[in-house]
């Protein structure tokens, strides 16, 4: 199964899930309620993405005659994938690590590390850069956020549920009493069951930019040679990140903290190093 279709059967097992979810807690008013709330939230933090994101890890805005080497690499590739040149920044941070945000290839960012410039010869660079503009060609921004603001609203409904349990018991919309228990065990995994998704989304769509990074510079093993020496770096060098921004980069820059592949943003290193060594250079 291509990685787009992966995409979009988690996305209609998520909206699946907040109507039955939905149904169950809170009815079509709770639905549209919680959703309304969810939409406004994330619409926020998908307009102003690149300002939020940016700001956070204190990104520096490169100009014209700054880090020539990146400036060429990401006009070449913008050049070739016939999208507008990205804003570029430099995060003060020796982990090595890069991310892009922005709305569309219009409003576009792309940020890379100081850590990641010491450890990258130019061809894993390009590699790294053609992944994240790939994340930008891909509207990954747009889809990461209609993921959460679904997952959002039946975290809302759940906890709109929990609130109604503990004061008042809790009726559907003609009156009738709920079991409690189902009500409760739903309320528990309902919620659960939606990051999980989002989690699966999250890491559909790293694996589509790295397929998608290795056709634009048509050398899958630069992005496997420089993911493997990510892998190792980020161990020694952990970063200060914000799981809530986690997705965003290249290599989870939470990886020595997470639990389980089904709860992280970002599938194993091994295996999409794996995936790009089977392809062949084009």
């Amino acid at each position: 199964m291509s990685n787009m279709l992966k995409t979009t059967v988690f996305l209609a097992l998520l909206t699946g899930l907040f109507i039955a979810v939905g149904g169950l807690l809170g009815g079509r008013s709770g639905m549209v309620m919680a959703l309304v709330f969810a939409l406004i939230m994330n619409f926020v933090s998908y307009w102003f993405s690149d300002k939020i994101v940016l700001k956070m890890y204190g990104a520096k805005p490169l100009g014209e005659g700054d880090l020539p080497v990146v400036q060429r690499i990401v006009r070449k590739l913008a050049t070739q994938a016939n999208i507008p040149m990205p804003k570029l920044y430099l995060l003060p941070s020796e982990s090595p690590n890069a991310f892009a945000t922005g709305r569309n290839p219009q409003h576009a960012a792309v940020a890379v590390t100081e850590g990641i410039l010491r450890i990258m010869d130019e061809r894993e660079l390009e590699g790294v850069l053609a992944h994240e503009l790939s994340h930008v060609l891909n509207r990954d921004i747009l889809i990461s956020t209609v993921a959460a603001t679904v997952a959002g609203a039946i975290s809302m409904l759940a906890n709109m549920a929990h609130w109604g349990m503990m004061f008042g018991g809790s009726r559907d919309e003609e009156g009738r009493s709920s079991n409690p228990i189902a009500l409760l065990a739903t309320i528990i995994l309902a919620p659960l069951a939606a990051m999980l998704i989002q989690m699966a989304v999250s890491r559909s769509r790293e694996y589509q930019a790295d397929a998608s990074g290795a056709k634009l510079t048509h050398d899958p093993n630069a992005l496997a040679s420089a993911l493997g020496k990510l892998g190792q770096a980020t161990k020694m060098i952990p970063m200060d990140a914000n799981p809530a921004t986690a997705h965003l980069f290249i290599v989870n820059p939470l990886n020595g903290r997470a639990l389980m592949n089904l709860f992280s943003t970002h599938p194993p290193l091994e295996d999409r190093i794996e995936r790009l060594r089977r392809m062949r250079p084009v």
